[in-house]
């Protein structure tokens, strides 16, 4: 059983999340995205007024590195649909979904360390019918073609 792999603090911005306590609340699933751009530009991006979106956590793609940018009780909004961010986590990953160049084997297993501490602290199964694509909750094709979702599952399991 893995840790949870080191995070940095980057907070989003107030406006860009819906504060809650969502300890008293069921967290039941976490959405995987892809930024569709640099580590730095998406959180940069929820730390901007008004940006209107943010996501729990992001994942660089060179080193693995997580940051936190919205606290697991609070509802960051990512999912692009109000009732799946009521009960989820997000988490953003570095990178563009139709390049594949960006998904490493340290975003993966940093990642999936993450994906599998936070299975373990919400009791959220590890299998995909609670670990989702955005494009499953979303009109999107997020996390895109080149995700490896066989790969990543075998490691949440592996670390939960």
């Amino acid at each position: 059983m893995a840790r949870r792999p080191p995070v940095v603090w980057h907070p989003a911005h107030r406006s860009n999340y819906t504060a809650d306590n969502r300890r008293a609340k069921r967290i039941d699933r976490v959405v995987i995205h892809v930024t569709q751009g640099s580590y730095s530009s998406a959180i940069n991006w929820f730390q901007t007024p008004r940006a209107d979106a943010s996501a729990h956590y992001v994942v660089r793609s060179r080193d693995g590195q997580v940051a936190q940018c919205v606290s697991d009780e609070n509802i960051a909004w990512h999912a692009g649909n109000w009732r799946v961010n009521r009960t989820s986590l997000g988490i953003e990953h570095e990178g563009y979904f139709n390049d594949p160049e960006w998904f490493t084997a340290r975003m993966y297993r940093s990642s999936a360390r993450l994906v599998a501490h936070l299975c373990r602290k919400y009791d959220i199964p590890t299998n995909r019918r609670y670990i989702l694509g955005h494009f499953e909750v979303s009109n999107t094709r997020c996390p895109g073609p080149w995700w490896w979702w066989d790969h990543y599952m075998r490691r949440v399991r592996r670390y939960a």
